[in-house]
């Protein structure tokens, strides 16, 4: 089997990082490439999925929508600096309040 050489520019903290995985791993840098371009052939494309971040899909996610606006209402209600401790102590106050207002309108009734 005749061989070719290959020779490209790669940034010099890349391929550092790239050879002490490989390192890790067992194998030379030259083995790994190796490897990449066999995987390639036998996957007739590149041997691992090709897809943009999740981060780019972060605009339509209806979740982290809902979060965006709830974060947005509060910092216009000036609540989005709040402790835990101080968001439950508003709830116990909210329902105290509910619980008095029952028992009056249960009184009168």
């Amino acid at each position: 089997m005749s061989s070719s050489q290959v020779q490209l520019d790669v940034d010099d903290q890349l391929l550092e990082e790239a050879k002490r995985i490989y390192f890790k791993l067992g194998v030379s840098l030259k083995t790994a490439i190796q490897i990449f371009l066999e995987r390639s052939v036998r996957a007739q494309g590149f041997p691992f999925s090709m897809q943009l971040p999740k981060e780019r899909h972060v605009e339509t996610n209806p979740a982290i929508l809902a979060m965006r606006e709830i974060q947005a209402q509060a910092i216009i209600n000036g609540t989005s600096e709040m402790t835990l401790d101080e968001i439950n102590a508003e709830i116990e106050a909210v329902r105290r309040k509910r619980a008095l207002e029952q028992k009056q309108q249960d009184s009168s009734a």
